[in-house]
């Protein structure tokens, strides 16, 4: 028997592994994409305006010292999801596939339209199953007996609790991606495919701004008056949210497979 490597650096290291993070141009996305260029990954993102995803590759470019390229596609549609998987065709395989994209919608019960239903479950559902289906040859030909590739599905406490917003199509658009996780999960395993869920609470993002009533200022939103309403104080961090992805990513998490894990500071249990 061989012993078992236990440093920090082997257990969780990702460099070299090659990563697509949708919805990688602002909040929870960025925020991983950051995680992995800064520890030696070569990170693709993806969001459906092209000159914010183009100023995000830069940046994040420039601040890790680390190849990020961006390939805008909406996908909400089958056409945007066949556009990335054609960006992404000179990319022999695929270790990890963090797919985060989402929309939401706020509205009354008695008004909300059937667009905010559409919209959200497109994106958020039908946009996970089929750039995964897309992409599977690039993961199962990185994958391997002892380094699987990864998908990694960003849901969303709202998919486990009720949400706080009038957000009627958002929290099962969520419990969707985890239900559709688990069956990934157990479809694809003996393929060397490891899929898993992250289902974050708050953090700093432009979406929960719309939704605290801010609007899209992310900058302006208190984010400490609202972190003292949760149970761990706090909204949560890049460090959060990165460090969740990475452990799964990495051989830390080789073994977690079909998983749900909140990020969310105790909102759940408490």
């Amino acid at each position: 028997m061989t012993t078992p490597s236990l440093s920090v650096s082997d257990l969780f290291s990702v460099e070299g592994k090659t990563v697509l993070v949708t919805g990688g141009s602002r909040g929870i996305g960025e925020m991983i994409a950051a995680g992995f260029l800064a520890n030696g990954a070569t990170v693709y993102i993806s969001s459906r305006k092209a000159d914010v995803c183009d100023a995000t590759a830069a940046r994040l470019a420039e601040t890790y010292d680390a190849p990020c390229t961006s390939a805008p596609a909406d996908l909400s549609t089958i056409e945007g999801i066949d556009a990335l998987a054609a960006a992404l065709a000179d990319v022999p395989k695929l270790d990890v596939l963090v797919n985060n994209a989402g929309a939401s919608w706020g509205a009354s019960i008695e008004e909300f339209p059937e667009v905010g239903w559409d919209k959200v479950m497109d994106t958020n559902v039908k946009g996970v199953f089929f750039l995964t289906q897309r992409l599977l040859p690039k993961l199962e030909a990185a994958g391997t007996a002892d380094d699987p590739a990864r998908v990694i599905n960003i849901g969303s406490v709202d998919g486990i609790r009720t949400p706080s917003f009038d957000t009627w199509s958002y929290g099962p658009s969520k419990a969707a991606v985890h239900a559709l996780t688990r069956q990934m999960a157990a479809r694809l395993v003996k393929r060397n495919v490891v899929a898993n869920a992250i289902a974050p609470g708050p953090f700093p993002t432009w979406m929960l701004s719309t939704g605290v009533g801010t609007g899209g200022d992310v900058e302006g939103t208190d984010w400490d008056a609202l972190g003292r309403t949760m149970p761990r104080g706090r909204v949560g961090t890049p460090e959060d949210i990165a460090g969740t992805a990475l452990f799964l990513a990495s051989r830390a998490g080789a073994f977690v497979v079909g998983d749900v894990i909140t990020c969310d500071g105790g909102i759940v249990v408490a």
